[in-house]
């Protein structure tokens, strides 16, 4: 009777630590189309998907994969949306990527390659006749942040006013969380803030739409190369899937017109690395661990008693 009680035990604390299997990932046929969700960063046009759908129609049209086309609410939004199987494939930032990363093992898809580069930059801006020289100027000063997960509207940033020595809840003596890379720009510009974080693509970009006048904003310091921001894919699709992706990125420049190649920012772009070496993305996150989920916490509370 003891034995059988035992038996019963195991089996039952057996069951419960079995993984839960889920649902058959699509496979990217036309009644069946994998799930691409994007970040909500600043393209090249008003609607992100205008920039990227001409990618996914050409590989669509070229190798038969069918895809859903989305773009998240915000970056945590295709984090989750990844890590709960509602998404196939994301494009991230390198800091969302590797929160996926932690989160639920999403796999490198590809970089974009412009001139042979796979990697952009990002940078803290100011108007030029705020006498601020350099980050240490900053203290006393407003800033204005992207999204507390952006690479380069915020963490970037953030680590390089650290490495510094400017803190950036007691040394600034306003923070305005603007939510991106365009927003943060804009404070900057309206005279809300003595300083902006931003991609200096997204620079670029509002510099060429009239945004920003260069003659009054310039760049007060550049990051290190960040890895351009990756496409993921979920872990949980079929091999073969997963091999026709990489086979499809790796090729569709070839395929398609050069103008529809478009990478972060909805800049255009030569190529997809599908070779590039994950742990270069994860290096580059290594530069970012004084930005502790504490720290954001404090900035977005700084940010709250404006």
């Amino acid at each position: 009777m003891k034995l059988r009680k035992l038996l019963a035990t195991a089996i039952a604390a057996a069951m419960l630590s079995a993984p839960v299997f889920a649902a058959k990932l699509p496979d990217g046929s036309k009644d069946n189309p994998l799930r691409v969700m994007m970040i909500p960063a600043d393209t090249g046009t008003d609607n992100i998907l205008e920039d990227y759908a001409p990618v996914f129609n050409g590989i669509t049209e070229h190798y038969g994969i069918h895809f859903d086309l989305r773009v998240g609410d915000s970056y945590a939004a295709v984090v989750e949306g990844m890590c709960n199987d509602q998404a196939d494939v994301a494009w991230y930032g390198a800091v969302t990527f590797g929160q996926a990363k932690d989160k639920c093992g999403v796999e490198l898809l590809a970089v974009d390659v412009k001139k042979g580069e796979s990697s952009y930059f990002s940078g803290i801006f100011v108007t030029r006749d705020s006498g601020i020289k350099t980050i240490d100027d900053l203290k006393g000063r407003g800033m204005a942040f992207g999204s507390p997960n952006s690479t380069s509207s915020f963490n970037f940033p953030v680590a390089m006013l650290i490495a510094d020595g400017v803190d950036p809840v007691k040394d600034l003596n306003k923070v305005i969380i603007a939510g991106s890379h365009s927003a943060s720009l804009a404070a900057l510009a309206e005279g809300k803030v003595d300083a902006a974080a931003a991609s200096y693509n997204s620079y670029g970009k509002a510099v060429t739409k009239g945004a920003i006048d260069p003659e009054k904003v310039k760049p007060l310091a550049k990051s290190q190369p960040i890895p351009n921001p990756p496409l993921a894919l979920n872990r949980g699709l079929d091999a073969d899937v997963k091999a026709k992706l990489r086979k499809a990125f790796g090729e569709i420049h070839t395929k398609i017109s050069p103008d529809k190649i478009r990478g972060y920012g909805g800049k255009k772009v030569d190529r997809y690395d599908t070779t590039f070496e994950e742990a270069k993305v994860l290096a580059a996150l290594g530069k970012l661990n004084e930005v502790t989920k504490q720290l954001k916490a404090e900035m977005i509370d700084k940010a709250g008693q404006r």
